[in-house]
């Protein structure tokens, strides 16, 4: 009888998930991408939340500024949810699929939250322009009741832009395929499916798109021509760099949003890439809402404060109004 010779383990191999360096790098990639999602939706969650609990606990933040800065952030967190959870979900799952009415359900409130967010830009830009330009009248012309009211226009325009928008994409035939080549639904890859001819509706829903957002950035431009000017002729250099602080976030946020969204819904549809657009829409529909409550607390000093209050328990105990 032949004794097996008996040697001495120091560790084992473990096969995995995957048999070829090929699959492993498509997985390691799958993965490590899924978890920055996770993360990035968590942290936009927790964010914007947090900022607007912020903003209504303490006192000293119930001005105009602040008020549009927690509908903003309002607006962040509820088109991301439109979309992320939906692709968390169909990230593990192995059918991908969302009926007709949930998918335009989703282009419905994804349009609706983006116009609103929009418009709120302007909106704060604009307020930045009273309060450095006409810093004696800004209690008056940015009043509680003006305020609320452009908040209420704010949503009933983008309320009604995506009920325009996805009316008229649902009217749509489709006769062959059925499969979006996106993550959500969104209007250009679904013109892709159609078999009606969408020239006409994509002017339409271009001219919509291109009045909010260009109508939109024409305000912040204008507002901050003004800006500038009056920043210049500051003599104090103390004055000078309190004005700049208070719009470079602001600036910042602008910048990021409008740049993806030009890209995505301005261009010309000839010009249009599935492997682009998907980029894009990742980056404004789950790194910008992440980002913006990171650019107007760390750049901004009262909100920082608001902040190191609560954390050290000396919170300003003021429920009685949104602000001022």
């Amino acid at each position: 009888m032949v004794r097996k010779k008996c040697i001495l383990l120091t560790e084992f191999f473990l096969l995995g998930l995957a048999d070829t360096v090929e699959l492993q790098a498509i997985l390691f990639f799958f993965f490590f991408f899924f978890l920055c999602v996770c993360v990035f939706y968590t942290l936009t969650v927790v964010g914007n939340i947090g900022m607007i609990l912020l903003i209504r606990t303490d006192s000293r933040l119930h001005t105009p500024m602040y008020f549009f800065l927690a509908i903003l952030s309002f607006a962040d967190v509820s088109y991301s949810s439109t979309i992320t959870p939906k692709m968390l979900v169909d990230f593990l799952s192995e059918k991908k699929t969302i009926s007709f009415a949930g998918c335009f359900l989703q282009m419905y409130f994804f349009i609706a939250f983006a116009t609103i967010e929009c418009i709120l830009f302007g909106l704060m830009a604009h307020d930045r322009y009273v309060a450095i330009c006409n810093p004696l009248l800004y209690s008056l012309i940015m009043s509680r009741t003006v305020c609320l009211k452009m908040a209420a226009g704010a949503f009933t325009a983008g309320l009604l832009n995506s009920v325009v928008h996805t009316g008229y994409v649902s009217s749509l035939s489709f006769c062959s395929s059925n499969v979006i080549h996106h993550f959500f639904c969104d209007s250009p890859p679904i013109f892709k499916l159609s078999c009606s001819d969408t020239r006409l509706y994509e002017s339409i829903l271009s001219t919509f798109a291109g009045v909010t957002i260009v109508g939109t950035l024409l305000v912040i431009l204008t507002s901050y021509c003004y800006i500038l000017f009056s920043i210049f002729r500051m003599h104090s250099g103390k004055g000078r760099h309190k004005a700049f602080s208070t719009c470079v976030s602001h600036l910042t946020a602008i910048i990021l949003f409008y740049s993806t969204s030009i890209y995505t819904y301005l261009r010309p549809s000839s010009s249009y890439s599935l492997t682009q657009d998907k980029v894009a829409s990742v980056f404004y529909t789950v790194v910008i809402p992440m980002l913006n409550p990171l650019i107007y607390s760390l750049r901004n000093r009262e909100v920082k404060k608001a902040l190191w209050n609560v954390i050290t328990r000396k919170r300003v105990p003021s429920f009685l109004g949104l602000f001022g």
